[in-house]
């Protein structure tokens, strides 16, 4: 079970992911986590770094799916300006929607990776289906209730995991 919650790769951010090594393992598509991943929980909409991280992305030639566990109104708020396939109330970690957002990008499990700030939603679900998972530090402290007492349960994993990925 340890084994599902360990990310393949750890950043500091969304922001330092090597796009190149991405397309060295044959990375095609991208399925990312809106809230404390590309942007605070309590914002609705995409910065300009954002915006141009995304941008960069598609010019690399990857396909990216959002995927959330928040609500429609919320992603389709954030989607506006970039208009990718979307998944709402995801209920990661289920296989459901990882595999949906595979079919929506016509990728498969050895061709995609998944980012995102939650061990337990994000690493979990996509290791479940044996896709490339990348863990970045949550962007802001403000969050649902539930997720902040699962962070200090992450906190003590995440010291583990990083001896194991080093």
């Amino acid at each position: 079970m340890i084994k599902l919650l360990i990310p393949d790769s750890y950043y500091e951010s969304v922001f330092f992911v090597d796009r190149n090594k991405l397309k060295d393992m044959g990375i095609k598509g991208i399925i990312i986590d809106i809230d404390n991943t590309l942007i605070p929980w309590e914002e609705k909409e995409a910065d300009n770094k954002v915006f141009t991280f995304i941008n960069n992305l598609i010019e690399d030639g990857f396909k990216i799916c959002i995927i959330s566990n928040n609500t429609k109104k919320r992603v389709d708020k954030f989607n506006e300006i970039f208009n990718l396939p979307a998944i709402h109330n995801a209920g990661k970690p289920k296989k459901s929607p990882y595999i949906k957002a595979m079919k929506l990008l016509k990728t498969n499990s050895k061709n995609t990776a998944v980012i995102g700030d939650q061990i337990f939603t994000d690493v979990l679900g996509g290791n479940r289906l044996g896709l490339y998972t990348i863990l970045v530090n949550p962007i802001s402290s403000k969050e649902f209730v539930w997720t902040r007492i699962v962070r200090k349960l992450e906190k003590i994993l995440i010291k583990k995991i990083l001896k194991e990925i080093d």
